[in-house]
Parts: C-alpha cells; sequence; structure tokens
C-alpha cells in the first residue's frame, strides 16, 4: 500500500479488524519512511446498485453520498458518527438484500426517513424538508402531524 503522505511503498500493517459484519477489513498502517499512520479499507467488490434518480438519470449507489445527506440532518443532534455509519449501512444492506440491480431515489430516500424516525424526530423532518421538498408552511406541518400520528400509534402499540 502506497503512503498517502510521502507516496513511499514499503508500509507495515499494525493492526487488522473486521468490520461492517465482516465484509470490511480495517487496516492501521505506518510508513516505514516517514513513520506517519493512516487507515485503509477492503472491501469486497459488489455488482453496482444503480440509483433511478426522478428525472431518469441513473447513477451509481454511493453510501457516503446518503451519509452526506443523513450527516446534515443529524447535524448538532446528539447521534454519534457511529450510529450514522451503521445506519448507512444497515440501510445499503436492506436495499441490496433485496436483489435488484436498480433502485430508485424514492426508495432510498423512504430508507433513510425509516430510518431516521427511529434515530432522531428533528433529524427526520430535516431530512424530509429536503428530500420531499415542501414547498410551503402548510406542508411542513402536514410532515409533523404525520410525525406525530406515527409516534402516538408506536407508542401505544409498546403498551
Amino acid at each position: 500500500m502506497r503512503c498517502p503522505f510521502c507516496g513511499n511503498e514499503d508500509t507495515k500493517v499494525l493492526d487488522s479488524r473486521q468490520v461492517e459484519e465482516g465484509t470490511t477489513v480495517r487496516r492501521r498502517r505506518e510508513c516505514d519512511r516517514c513513520m506517519r499512520r493512516f487507515t485503509t479499507f477492503e472491501t469486497f467488490e459488489d455488482s453496482p446498485l444503480v440509483v433511478v434518480k426522478k428525472d431518469g438519470r441513473r447513477d451509481v449507489f454511493s453510501r457516503s453520498k446518503m451519509m452526506a445527506g443523513m450527516l446534515r440532518a443529524c447535524e448538532k443532534r446528539p447521534i454519534s458518527m457511529e450510529q450514522i455509519e451503521e445506519t448507512a449501512y444497515s440501510i445499503e444492506k436492506t436495499l441490496r438484500n433485496k436483489h435488484e440491480r436498480e433502485v430508485t431515489s424514492a426508495e432510498v430516500g423512504e430508507a433513510v426517513l425509516e430510518q431516521l424516525f427511529g434515530l432522531d424526530e428533528v433529524a427526520y423532518i430535516r431530512f424530509a424538508s429536503v428530500y420531499r421538498q415542501f414547498g410551503d408552511i402548510q406542508r411542513f406541518l402536514e410532515e409533523l402531524h404525520e410525525l406525530i400520528e406515527k409516534r402516538e400509534t408506536i407508542t401505544y402499540k409498546d403498551k
């Protein structure tokens, strides 16, 4: 592995561990020349999952893009980066387990909303406001009422 700092090709592995349910190997490495440490991740190459956008364009699914949206929604909320990463991994796993080569952006958005609902209601509303493109305050209030009803239904079932 080439050192990202000095370009040296001689690096040593200090630590390896499996992450994301064993589908990825995280390696902590050290450069033999500059002695700086860095982390690499090895993942198996899977067939690409394609996201079909509203306008018909197709893009390869990117967990990092999805996480970026989730991070914006979770900003300044009591949600750890680990929780966001685990949630993103769970969403990707669910989408891939459908065994379809293509998913719609609506399926991705709804999966994110479903997970955010259980994680943090404020993050849910933030994500929904962008994803569902609230045009006015009335649409925002409708979403809040749906959230309250959903929460009450879940609370009622738990009792």
